[in-house]
């Protein structure tokens, strides 16, 4: 494999990368400031992640089937606004997690799957996140070659982590009402 070169990868990913990450770990195990958790009803946004994860994956199979029918335009297009997608899901999972009571917890049938499907959830969202950025930034500047190397991975690992987010929040929450 041809080494990748520094222009290939901005070094903003890993800061924004690592910045996500600390917030996310913090949410889940630092402190809040005392009546933050139950201040707001945030009972809706699992359904509202769902929602986006659901629309992510979609977005990325559409992406997949324009590139292969060598419709780069609507690639990209397609591809930022799968990035978009999930930068809202971001933006309200932190959310739910900051003004959320708890961790919900899964007490079903399924437990030792859903356990084992939430373990590689975790995990693959930690490695995806940069992926992500990285091959966006790769092919939206026209570093082709760079983008080919890492996309086919990226694109599997993203739609897992997306299919994954609703069926978690499927089998972790009743639907409201």
């Amino acid at each position: 494999m041809a080494a990748v070169s520094q222009a290939d990868t901005p070094r903003w990913v890993p800061a924004v990368s690592g910045a996500i990450f600390l917030v996310i770990l913090f949410l889940l195990a630092g402190p809040r400031p005392a009546g933050v958790a139950g201040a707001v009803d945030v009972s809706f946004l699992p359904w509202l992640n769902a929602a986006l994860n659901a629309t992510t994956a979609g977005l990325l199979v559409a992406a997949l089937i324009a590139v292969r029918a060598h419709k780069i335009r609507l690639h990209k297009t397609l591809m930022t606004t799968a990035l978009g997608a999930s930068t809202l899901f971001l933006v309200s999972y932190v959310t739910y997690h900051w003004f959320s009571a708890g961790p919900t917890r899964y007490e079903g049938p399924f437990r030792a799957g859903y356990l084992a499907m939430l373990i590689s959830h975790i995990v693959l969202a930690t490695v995806i996140l940069p992926a992500a950025l990285t091959t966006w930034y790769r092919g939206w500047t026209g570093r082709v070659a760079a983008h080919r190397r890492v996309a086919p991975r990226t694109f599997w690992l993203w739609l897992y982590v997306a299919v994954t987010g609703v069926l978690i929040t499927v089998l972790a929450h009743r639907w409201p009402g």
